[in-house]
């Protein structure tokens, strides 16, 4: 019995049971709260004055509080691994960038605030990843561009989007179509003019819009407002209404608003910018009645036109209503013309055809169309034969017509053709005034004598091209009958009218009377002879100073070489070696020494005569005497 007790005690002792404890965790960083004793876990650090998201964050942590800070970017590396994160606010930093890929592991985030920074635009793979997001706060920041990719993995389960308070002036609106279930839209305080039609309609949770304080002019209507009433503010408001909020924009009140005035809605403060009499008056205070619009005036149109065959050609168009009309043209074979290879339309109503072809001439049409009607205008456009070709190397230049006024030829038979056109068009037709010569810069304007007219003062002379508006005047004296205009355009067509200018005998104040008009068209400006280019004139001034030098002394060499001949094949300047002779005769007068020179005066002087004897002896190559 006593064996049992020290069996026992051998026996080994079995380790009592623990209640399981959490690893351990990260150490908290410094100057922020960690919650790391029960879940969810959270570290909590604003306005810790952080420079960076600091590396030694616990990665189980279900909340992340950054938020007013100094953190200027965030890596990709900062928020890896945190898989289990729903909440991370890094509001209020000076976040200027964020790495493509930074919330990649961020798969269950629910809430990313992101406001108050320095973004300036969003990319399509900064925010990669975020499967589970429901609110995005982006307000505060400078964005200036959204890509249309951007929310593409958030479309389906975002919830509220705030783009408030930043630079944006453009939208993909066919990215924000496809969030389905986005209850809070906020666009408000940014640039935007206008919104697409439809822009809203498949956001069917849709509860609050808010456009306040952008540029827009108007609201196109938009099925989800039709489908639900309309209310000011969301208090008191059902659950199913939407909250709609656009004021502080300068509306243009006209009958493009009828619809949203005859929404019902409770008085608010958005007000009318324009038209003028509408303007300052508050929106719902205006009646129904009041919002109208103007239909399109065609004001102004391009005369009939003629080009040559391979010209570019501009047709112009212009209208005025309210609201502003849109420009389209028809081509003479009933196709609606745009943008292409071969053409350009512009907003202003311009027709530009780059290159024109003989196929291309007939009547095109102006349709100039707005929400209160259409109104319509012809233009005649003639596509003459092509123009010689010119040679681009050709030695002979054309004659220099562009600005030369003083090179004038009578008017083309082109010209003459769309004069004759311009009257059945309803132009103006001429009573006595021609234009009987022209050129590509001038023209020579004539008219009859206004005799009958009495007390003229002077004659005006109005006109401008089709390539400009505004008109310019002339004024002649009174006895002038023809004026040379010397500042027109090349290859235009201008409309020209001549008024006399005199005091009417029944109420002594100035009067004007139409003399006549025409229509004419400039001749086009032909290639001058031009100077040469820089380039070519440095090389041949090269050329001929090279030319010059060798030239100058290939005949300073000629003359070295005939002056050589010249002088027996000797240097000049030296003397000529005396060949060697075979005798040498000295000259004796019995005396040794050589004979003094007699003075320059005795040699005038008579002398007697001197008996010389000479003796000759022979001397050998070597100057030595021969003999004895």
């Amino acid at each position: 019995m006593a064996v049992l007790p020290l069996l026992l005690c051998l026996l080994p002792l079995a380790p009592a049971s623990s209640p399981p404890q959490l690893a351990t965790p990260s150490p908290c960083p410094r100057r922020c709260r960690c919650q790391t004793q029960s879940l969810p876990l959270s570290v909590l650090c604003p306005g810790a004055g952080l420079l960076f998201v600091p590396p030694s964050l616990d990665r189980r942590a279900a909340e992340l509080r950054l938020a007013d800070n100094f953190i200027a970017a965030v890596r990709r590396r900062d928020l890896a691994n945190m898989t289990g994160l729903l909440h991370l606010s890094l509001s209020r930093n000076t976040i200027r960038h964020v790495a493509a890929g930074a919330f990649a592991d961020l798969r269950a985030l629910r809430a990313l605030h992101l406001d108050g920074n320095r973004l300036t635009s969003l990319g399509e793979g900064q925010l990669r990843g975020l499967v589970n997001l429901r609110h995005l706060i982006l307000s505060n920041n400078q964005l200036a561009a959204l890509a249309a990719g951007a929310l593409d993995d958030c479309a389906e389960t975002l919830e509220d989007l705030d783009l408030s308070y930043n630079n944006l002036e453009q939208l993909p609106w066919e990215a924000l179509g496809r969030l389905g279930n986005v209850n809070t839209l906020g666009l408000d305080h940014n640039l935007l003019a206008s919104v697409p039609a439809g822009a809203f309609s498949r956001l069917h949770k849709l509860a609050r819009l808010d456009m306040t304080s952008n540029r827009l002019t108007t609201i196109p209507p938009d099925p989800l407002f039709s489908r639900l009433p309309l209310l000011a503010r969301p208090r008191g408001s059902p659950a199913s209404a939407l909250v709609l909020a656009f004021g502080g924009n300068p509306l243009h009140c006209n009958c493009e608003l009828v619809w949203l005035r005859r929404l019902a809605r409770e008085d608010d403060l958005e007000a009318c910018a324009s038209p003028p009499a509408l303007g300052g008056r508050y929106f719902w205070a205006v009646g129904e009645e009041e919002f109208v619009c103007e239909p399109p005036v065609v004001t102004h149109r391009s005369p009939p036109l003629a080009v040559p065959a391979g010209r570019p050609a501009a047709l112009r168009c212009r209208a005025v209503g309210d609201p502003e009309p849109r420009v389209r043209w028809v081509s003479p074979q009933g196709r609606l013309l745009g943008n292409s290879s071969r053409a350009r339309a512009f907003p202003n109503g311009t027709l530009e055809l780059l290159v024109t072809e003989p196929g291309d001439g007939g009547i095109f049409t102006c349709i100039a169309a707005n929400a209160a009607g259409e109104a319509t205008a012809a233009v005649e456009l003639t596509v003459g034969p092509p123009p010689p070709p010119q040679l681009a190397n050709s030695t002979s230049c054309d004659p220099p017509r562009d600005g030369d006024p003083d090179v004038l030829t009578p008017p083309s038979a082109a010209s003459a053709s769309a004069s004759a056109k311009a009257a059945d068009t309803g132009t103006p037709a001429s009573h006595g005034v021609q234009v009987t010569e022209q050129g590509a810069t001038a023209a020579l304007v004539q008219w009859p004598d206004q005799r009958p007219i009495p007390g003229i003062r002077m004659y005006q002379i109005q006109y401008n091209s089709s390539a400009d508006d505004s008109l310019v005047y002339r004024m002649i004296p009174a006895d002038s009958h023809s004026f040379l205009l010397t500042d027109l355009g090349s290859g235009r067509s201008y409309d020209l009218c001549v008024l006399a200018v005199y005091e009417d005998s029944a109420t002594g104040l100035t009067a004007t009377r139409p003399v006549g008009c025409a229509h004419f068209s400039t001749e086009p400006a032909l290639r001058p002879c031009g100077a040469p280019h820089a380039p070519f004139l440095g090389g041949t001034m090269i050329i001929a100073l090279g030319g010059v030098i060798v030239a100058s002394v290939l005949v300073f060499i000629f003359v070295l070489l005939m002056r050589y001949k010249v002088h027996g094949g000797q240097p000049p300047g030296k003397a000529k070696v005396p060949a060697p002779v075979s005798s040498v005769c000295s000259q004796t007068n019995g005396a040794l020494g050589p004979t003094p020179a007699l003075p320059t005066s005795e040699s005038s002087a008579p002398r007697a005569h001197t008996v010389v004897q000479l003796d000759c002896e022979p001397w050998g190559p070597s100057h030595e005497p021969v003999g004895p």
